[in-house]
């Protein structure tokens, strides 16, 4: 039975899509000492961000494969609308909304409203690589579904529009790691729940 827009608010649980600046702790890019824990504070690019939507390939045929392209799809589209968003600290004119739980926006939104009042955007891209759905469950009463990710955050930069320069990374910072993300279904969409890095632990 599809539920209704009422029950899907109460129901997702998504935790935080924060893509990361130099004002959020435990940010995705910035703080990795804090790569899994710390605030949960959340979420692609005027260049869409590329999360390759490719199965690790197999003599067997996978009879979820085509649900894995929709999920690494909804992955990647999350990922454009996002950076598009933290590109101009601002939602508007994206469609975040189609990719990520009622919950996690939320969390975008509390992360932007923070770069407006310091007065920081965000240049630059991410980019992906080795990106594949690492397990999902279709049997379940709300599919699930789990992402594995190697971001490379060295095109990325926090810019200060006030002070007209760009905010550099702490020393020691990781550009190449592992992230993981968590995502649900939910007529007939697959949402982003939840983003999580591993700042620690490069690829």
């Amino acid at each position: 039975m599809t539920p209704t827009a009422k029950t899907r608010d109460n129901l997702l649980r998504g935790r935080t899509l924060l893509i990361g600046t130099a004002l959020v702790g435990c940010s995705v890019f910035v703080m990795t000492a804090c790569s899994s824990g710390g605030d949960e504070n959340p979420k692609a690019s005027s260049t869409p961000s590329s999360a390759k939507s490719s199965v690790a390939p197999s003599n067997i045929a996978d009879p979820d494969a085509a649900a894995k392209r929709k999920v690494l799809g909804s992955y990647d589209r999350m990922w454009t609308e996002q950076m598009k968003a933290y590109h101009k600290a601002d939602e508007k004119g994206t469609d975040l909304q189609k990719y990520a739980t009622l919950d996690a926006l939320g969390q975008v939104r509390n992360d932007l409203a923070r770069m407006r009042e310091a007065g920081t955007v965000v240049r630059g891209d991410v980019e992906h690589s080795k990106t594949e759905v690492k397990s999902i469950d279709l049997s379940a009463k709300t599919p699930k579904a789990s992402v594995k990710d190697c971001m490379d955050i060295s095109g990325w930069q926090t810019y200060n529009t006030r002070d007209k320069r760009v905010q550099p990374m702490p020393p020691g910072q990781k550009t190449r790691y592992w992230a993981t993300a968590t995502a649900e279904r939910w007529d007939g969409q697959w949402l982003i729940t939840s983003l999580t890095p591993h700042g620690d632990d490069a690829c």
